[in-house]
């Protein structure tokens, strides 16, 4: 309508009544009467006053107040000031959806936002990878120097990978794919799941590829590692000991209980902000009891010592037999 020469009808002070303000106000307060009026009256919102005819008058009693202000600018203040008081493009449904991306109807609006988070995750990814190279190397001048050299070499891979898509869409165009087994068929690059958005899918795929893996399965993986380790080590411990322990060795022994606990206390650490981090509640762990974890290592202990003897009863009774 700004393009077309298109003038409103309603007069000023009629303009300024719909927006239920008073001459003299200020630009905000006649920006967030408008923005209030617009949620109030606008088709697609959830209001129950929702109402086209009486959002159209709210938006053309708007323009007139907006030009309204701009002249009564222009004749007490410099043409610096005057800039500011323009009409601007209205802000509507284009910028509440998409994250404010792309041009045109809805589904060309669509295509160019999935286009768009492609291109974000690539870069993400390549920030990410250059992060670990430089979290690596991160030490003398000769390790900042590799790092240049490995981002160097992030960047010149990416410009190979560009040449050769360009070379493909030049051999395309001239028919070197035509003789191609499976020319015309559906490339089988989505989940065969109908539950997952394939643009997720991808986008995860591509994150996966590139070797990124998010940070609680790090701390999971990392916990976990720590438990065994922890449990094979007192198990260990308790057979350097011997089945019966002297008041030498019960003190030892004590001394081991008591590290191990103060292991475990760290750990527990680990696993709070772990729970804090993990995105599926399903997926949160407990606290690893130091009493259990005691027991089940003098179980595992008691355990090995039956194998032991069974084995060698085994061995008695073959040579008596031979």
């Amino acid at each position: 309508r700004m393009l077309s020469g298109y003038k409103p009808k309603n007069d000023v002070k009629d303009s300024y009544k719909i927006l239920e303000l008073e001459e003299g106000c200020s630009l905000d307060d006649v920006r967030n009467s408008y923005r209030n009026l617009a949620k109030k009256y606008h088709p697609d919102s959830s209001s129950g006053m929702a109402d086209s005819k009486a959002f159209i008058r709210v938006e053309e009693a708007y323009r007139v107040v907006l030009s309204d202000l701009a002249a009564r600018q222009k004749s007490d203040s410099s043409e610096e000031e005057e800039d500011q008081f323009k009409s601007k493009s209205l802000q509507h449904r284009h910028y509440l959806s998409f994250e404010g991306v792309g041009i045109g109807t809805p589904s060309q609006r669509e295509k160019q936002y999935m286009q768009f988070r492609v291109d974000r995750a690539t870069e993400q990814v390549l920030e990410y990878r250059q992060q670990r190279l430089e979290s690596r190397c991160a030490g003398t001048d000769l390790s900042r120097a590799k790092d240049v050299r490995e981002s160097k070499k992030v960047k010149i891979t990416q410009a190979v990978e560009r040449l050769v898509e360009d070379l493909i869409q030049e051999s395309m165009a001239k028919g070197d794919f035509d003789n191609l087994s499976g020319k015309g068929k559906p490339l089988q690059k989505f989940s065969d799941s109908p539950h997952i958005d394939p643009m997720t899918h991808n986008l995860n795929r591509i994150l996966i590829d590139n070797g990124y893996q998010p940070e609680w399965i790090l701390l999971q993986k990392e916990i976990r590692e720590t438990i065994e380790r922890l449990r094979k080590s007192v198990v260990a411990s308790r057979r350097k000991l011997g089945e019966l322990m002297t008041p030498s060795e019960q003190k030892q022994w004590s001394r081991i209980c008591e590290q191990f606990a103060e292991d475990i206390r760290k750990l527990n650490k680990r696993v709070d902000n772990f729970n804090l981090v993990v995105p599926i509640l399903s997926r949160q762990m407990v606290h690893f009891s130091t009493d259990k974890e005691i027991l089940r290592a003098q179980k595992t202990y008691k355990a090995l010592m039956e194998k032991v003897s069974h084995s060698d009863t085994k061995e008695n009774e073959g040579e008596e037999g031979k």
